[in-house]
């Protein structure tokens, strides 16, 4: 009797143990759901993407359009950006290279596969290993968090006109937050989904 008690205990606390570290490292969904800073486990993680802190990145990039925070895509993608700047999606944004190298380590130091964040962990999960997404928006994670907003809301929106224009309706996309309960699209009432 004493060794079946035994056993059992044993049995109770290991459960108890893997339901815990379970918690601790889980995202509460599979592409992980909010925006909100937490400690889990004995590692610091924030749900939310960084925002961009660096200052060559940020002029350069916004110059033409939203500089999109690092931890949007992995490394492989960053690097590939980089280095075909001379036909960015069909404009040459060549830089010096002082600034080019600069901006392309900031990328790669803070790129999805680098940082401990439920949403890089989620867009890095999405995308199989064996691609390199040059394109937030063609990520899985990407359309599946944006799969519900009908077309027309955006790309047939002369206010928005498109999915990569994030700050036209996540006005706390410059700090990083993408948060759906703040989301406002252009020409409509609060979104729902």
């Amino acid at each position: 009797m004493k060794q079946k008690r035994l056993w059992g205990t044993i049995l109770l606390f290991g459960c108890i143990s893997l339901s815990m570290a379970t918690l601790a490292w889980s995202d509460g969904s599979e592409w992980g759901e909010n925006n909100e800073h937490e400690g889990k486990g004995f590692i610091q993680q924030t749900a939310g993407v960084s925002s961009v802190n660096n200052k060559a990145y940020k002029n350069e990039c916004s110059s033409c359009h939203f500089a999109y925070p690092a931890g949007f895509l992995p490394k492989r993608s960053w690097i590939k950006i980089m280095t075909t700047l001379d036909d960015h999606f069909g404009e040459d944004a060549e830089l010096d290279a002082q600034d080019a190298q600069g901006i392309e380590t900031y990328l790669l130091n803070n790129a999805a596969d680098q940082r401990p964040n439920r949403f890089s962990r989620s867009i890095m999960r999405s995308i199989d290993s064996r691609t390199t997404p040059l394109r937030i928006t063609k990520t899985p994670y990407f359309r599946h968090r944006h799969r519900e907003i009908p077309t027309r809301m955006v790309e047939g929106n002369a206010k928005v006109r498109s999915f990569s224009n994030c700050l036209a309706c996540h006005s706390g996309a410059s700090q990083g937050s993408f948060d759906e309960d703040s989301v406002r699209i252009p020409g409509y009432r609060f979104w729902e989904d």
